[in-house]
């Protein structure tokens, strides 16, 4: 049995919550970098050259990369073989306020979502935790801005809708969209579970590498397909048009009911961040 204490969770997730909002992924850079070279209509060409100017002055000075540093989405693999010497959840809040103040970032978050009093230190996270085989701890931290937040949508399909039914809600979500998610966006489908199940499996599929597809053809032939199509809606970058609408788009499937075919699409925007570290 392998100890790990809270406090070193507590300075892990602090780290991680200011890495995040500093450093794109290098999917992401890649896949922005990528979009630059190739988008052929000139003012969407230029506005991602902004864009990619922006994550490198972000990257190089140290500052967050947007001005909306997110709600803190925790995911936790804990080891079977790991004793926790503290509290697990309190530590990972407790690495929330400390990234978020003294790291300077935005804090975001209401304590409740009527009367609206912000708690002035970006917590509490919303923490996803995972028993697994081992003697480590996997932390990732996704700080998730609401303007891509605010777009996303779940529905429950019949099943007699199939895949057509999946391809025309996930086409509607991006049209009814537009600009608001400051594209080119990055869009995670979740498709079965239940209406708690589908969303979840929605935003895992956010954290997937922009450069990799799904381990099963059907669903990375089923990803390209639906990329192509949400591209040739000509939104583009900010909403002036062009062919890059999306940067890339992951897929995660789970068993239903037989009754049942729920999909939910998470939205990100093109600062899709997260950074991960293993205890």
């Amino acid at each position: 049995m392998r100890e790990i204490s809270a406090a070193m969770i507590t300075e892990t997730v602090a780290r991680l919550c200011v890495e995040a909002n500093r450093d794109l992924p290098e999917d992401v850079a890649c896949a922005l970098r990528r979009a630059e070279a190739e988008e052929p209509f000139a003012p969407a060409k230029d506005l991602i050259r902004l864009l990619n100017k922006n994550e490198q002055i972000a990257r190089t000075t140290q500052m967050p990369i947007c001005q909306d540093t997110g709600m803190a989405i925790v995911y936790a693999e804990v080891g079977q073989d790991v004793h926790i010497s503290g509290d697990f959840e309190a530590a990972i809040h407790a690495g929330v306020h400390r990234g978020y103040v003294d790291g300077l970032l935005r804090k975001s978050v209401v304590g409740d979502p009527l009367r609206r009093v912000n708690t002035g230190d970006n917590t509490p996270a919303i923490i996803h935790t995972r028993l697994v085989k081992g003697d480590q701890i996997h932390l990732t931290v996704a700080p998730k801005g609401f303007g891509s937040e605010n777009m996303s949508r779940i529905r429950m399909l019949a099943p007699a809708q199939g895949v057509e039914g999946v391809k025309e809600f996930v086409l509607e979500t991006v049209r009814l969209a537009g600009a608001n998610p400051c594209p080119p966006m990055v869009l995670g489908v979740g498709i079965g579970g239940d209406f708690e199940r589908v969303a979840e499996l929605a935003k895992q599929a956010l954290l997937m590498p922009l450069d990799q597809h799904n381990d099963d053809p059907y669903y990375a032939a089923l990803e390209d397909e639906l990329l192509e199509l949400v591209n040739q809606t000509g939104i583009g970058p900010q909403g002036l048009g062009g062919r890059t609408t999306c940067l890339g788009l992951h897929i995660r499937a789970g068993a239903t009911h037989i009754a049942g075919l729920p999909v939910a699409v998470n939205v990100g925007c093109h600062v899709t961040r997260h950074k991960t570290a293993v205890l």
